[in-house]
């Protein structure tokens, strides 16, 4: 059989399910309006800016784009204070926790995910061959006193996504300062601060002090939430030169595109859509909160662009009613959530359409 020649543990590795995309809802259903509420989109779409740049770029798409991206790395590394040799790009970021596997995670070492966090953790770390040691979480946040009580000479990695993909909830500075500083030599702490626009706590860690004190940290964030860019692919992450240098081993070439490329580069510092982003995403919660509310449907306060709702019953089920009505929101099963969905924060009128599919759900199981 085929399956005996792959790598161990690659024929049982649980794929990673991504949102359902709107033109296949349409054609299964029949449907001919679908919302999608699923994947933490940007409801806004990208910035002008950005779209402005893919028109004058279309006609370039026959040239390689030059490799590693070096005019981005230069102007993330200006908006950020770091040096462009402690940046490094990636087709989206979740190349980059495949390229940290790759390079550092030995076959047997272990690698420090907490549970419930982003799915892709577990997965590149099964794939490399490598040991997950699984923490759960403690009141819906990470648990770091755990999580550094078992980190010994066999962690190489350690991941800590802040805010927490699927719950929304974040650690603080005084909260995560303790761990990184106890952390060996050996081991990676990997940062992932895909939702780091979105949230606007006084005491979010600044996690770029220690990159600049030459810490064993990557940080990893991303064009494709408050962006926009989420169908270009393209992330990013920050560490000291060392760890770059040896991602870059690993990289394959031209692993952004020349249109992604383009399109970051002008809107990077499009403040304006940035802004208009944060204002609708905070609008947004709030009139789901309330929503919710007055439902008594039970939910988590998020620092995000998603929330995560408990439904009290089974979600995948619920997920399928919700499909019916022509919205996609996204079931937590896979997280080990069954009774939970993940609800993206869109416009006004998509917030509206998800509550009176929830109005109508309840109605019928009551």
């Amino acid at each position: 059989m085929i399956r005996n020649l792959a790598k161990k543990g690659v024929a049982s590795l649980q794929r990673y399910l991504p949102g359902k995309p709107i033109e296949q809802v349409k054609r299964e259903l029949g449907l001919k309006e679908v919302i999608k509420l699923a994947s933490n989109e940007n409801p806004l779409g990208p910035s002008p800016l950005a779209v402005q740049a893919l028109r004058e770029a279309i006609s370039q798409v026959h040239l390689y784009p030059e490799d590693g991206g070096p005019q981005l790395r230069e102007a993330v590394a200006q908006r950020l204070g770091v040096s462009p040799e402690e940046v490094i790009l990636g087709n989206g970021s979740v190349e980059i926790i495949q390229a940290i596997e790759m390079a550092f995670l030995n076959p047997g070492e272990k690698a420090v995910i907490s549970h419930p966090s982003f799915a892709l953790y577990r997965i590149t770390t099964q794939a490399a061959g490598g040991k997950e040691v699984l923490i759960p979480l403690k009141n819906w946040r990470h648990d770091l006193e755990a999580m550094a009580k078992v980190v010994d000479e066999h962690t190489k990695l350690l991941f800590i996504d802040n805010p927490i993909n699927p719950v929304g909830t974040m650690v603080t500075q005084e909260e995560l300062q303790p761990l990184i500083e106890r952390m060996p030599e050996n081991t990676i702490v990997i940062l992932d601060e895909a939702y780091y626009e979105f949230q606007d706590k006084a005491n979010y860690p600044n996690s770029l002090q220690w990159v600049r004190q030459g810490v064993n940290v990557v940080i990893l964030r991303t064009f494709s939430k408050i962006y926009g860019l989420a169908g270009l692919r393209l992330g990013y992450g920050i560490a000291k030169k060392e760890i770059v240098e040896l991602l870059n081993q690993v990289r394959l070439p031209f692993n952004v595109n020349l249109l992604a490329l383009k399109a970051a580069m002008a809107c990077l510092n499009d403040e304006e859509h940035i802004q208009r982003t944060r204002k609708l995403n905070q609008e947004g919660k709030k009139y789901l909160y309330e929503e919710l509310d007055r439902l008594g449907v039970e939910y988590l306060p998020s620092e995000t662009n998603f929330i995560m709702i408990e439904l009290g019953q089974d979600a995948q089920s619920t997920y399928q009613e919700f499909l019916r009505q022509g919205v996609i929101v996204r079931p937590l099963h896979a997280y080990g959530l069954p009774t939970k969905i993940r609800l993206t924060v869109g416009k006004r009128e998509e917030n509206e359409a998800f509550i009176r599919s929830l109005k109508k759900i309840i109605r019928k199981r009551s």
